[in-house]
């Protein structure tokens, strides 16, 4: 039986996400596919455009068979956490036999090479990374040209740097660097990126990236017209009716006075205490806080070309769902993810939950409210960690009676 794996967020479902699972079933021969899916907020640091349970619906009509969820907790750290997150709960199923994801290169091998070296960081890429971010680099434009020096010195010619620049090469070499530290037997594939491009603002025959279309349903008043081509029936359907009963789209804006309060009543000390935060930068986020009256104004006051605009927004939700480093320092020090929590299914998805659960080496939770009865502590406090996301995501609904609380432990996994 084989198992395709993939990491996703569906932030929404679209065309070219269609082509790449229909492609990775192919290349794959894969039986059943589950998903590991961020939850109500992203990896790159915003809420989602609509809730994790509408995305889980878009994926099991689309051809998803199993939706699980990756905690909060991992979704909102660096790649290299997130993949490690999202991989850790594949490979500890014990069942999943492939994991396929988009890549630039679409070169399995070259992405390989890159991740065993890091994985077993030789003292000279750790040396020339450490000189770089002294001179004020980010960590993933120091990588990037220690990596490409070392290979270069190896007498290995490739451009390696065109490959490590790109965002889902990063997330890929990502995942095949936790498959490796976690000895994991899951088989990585990889697709290249079809047509449009992870941050391209333009369609290519009715293909468009999750960026662009956020950005349509953000910016243009008639958005319908330009979003339906570019979404599968089923994805259009879903995220219509969502938007039509007040629960979307959710942007970073919606957060701008309650992230902004936090920021004005914590001190700088308060603030150094979140994953990121380092060298001052609580200094200067404190400053910022007092005179900045919007996220995008937060994030263009205090952004440095050590500290992207991604890094920066994913400190600044860290802060609102109160994921400090002490709390994810034990996560990290305890095997990551402590639990896989269902979020949908279909009737495959069903054989392979009966398939799956016998041999999983971590508890499948699919009624949350059973989390409390759990003897692991860190178990406890990683999902409350989702439970109060969600809480903080759906006051940004439209209407009293869908900003109620407590939605994780009233909501049953969606079945279809």
């Amino acid at each position: 039986m084989k198992i395709l794996g993939v990491v996703v967020e569906y932030n929404p479902f679209h065309n070219g996400h269609l082509f790449h699972l229909n492609e990775a079933k192919k290349q794959t021969g894969a039986d059943y596919v589950v998903c590991v899916m961020s939850g109500n907020f992203i990896q790159r640091g915003q809420p989602a455009l609509i809730n994790k349970w509408a995305r889980a619906e878009m994926a099991l009509k689309n051809g998803v068979d199993l939706v699980i969820e990756l905690p909060i907790s991992y979704t909102l750290q660096s790649a290299s956490f997130f993949a490690f997150g999202a991989v850790s709960i594949l490979h500890r199923l014990n069942a999943v036999t492939h994991i396929c994801f988009g890549s630039e290169s679409g070169d399995i091998d070259t992405l390989k090479t890159i991740a065993r070296i890091l994985v077993n960081e030789p003292d000279a890429v750790s040396a020339k990374i450490r000189e770089l971010l002294v001179q004020g680099n980010s960590y993933a434009s120091a990588r990037e040209a220690a990596v490409t020096a070392y290979l270069h010195h190896q007498c290995i010619k490739y451009d390696y740097a065109k490959i490590l620049s790109a965002p889902n090469n990063i997330l890929g070499i990502e995942y095949i660097k936790a498959l490796y530290q976690l000895n994991s037997p899951i088989t990585p594939v990889t697709i290249k990126r079809h047509k449009a491009g992870y941050h391209s603002l333009k369609a290519t025959d009715n293909i468009a990236s999750a960026t662009a279309i956020r950005h349509l349903l953000e910016k243009e008043t008639n958005w319908h017209a330009h979003v339906k081509p570019l979404l599968p029936a089923t994805s259009y359907a879903i995220l219509s009716e969502e938007i039509a009963n007040g629960r979307g789209p959710i942007f970073s804006s919606h957060f701008d006075s309650t992230i902004l309060s936090l920021l004005r009543k914590y001190s700088a000390n308060q603030l150094s205490c979140y994953p990121d935060v380092t060298e001052g930068l609580e200094n200067r986020i404190k400053k910022a806080a007092y005179h900045c009256t919007t996220i995008e104004q937060l994030l263009t006051t205090i952004k440095t070309k050590r500290y992207t605009y991604t890094r920066l927004q994913r400190i600044l939700f860290n802060i609102l769902i109160d994921i400090t480093q002490n709390a994810f320092s034990r996560f990290e020090r305890y095997q990551g993810p402590q639990y896989a929590r269902i979020l949908g299914m279909n009737s495959a998805g069903k054989k392979l939950l009966k398939h799956i659960t016998p041999k999983a080496s971590l508890p499948i939770i699919i009624k949350p409210a059973t989390a409390a009865k759990s003897c692991n502590p860190l178990l406890k406090e990683m999902i409350a960690l989702d439970f109060l996301a969600t809480d903080l995501y759906t006051l940004h609904f439209n209407g009293t009676h869908t900003q109620k609380g407590r939605r994780d432990l009233l909501t049953s996994p969606i079945i279809i």
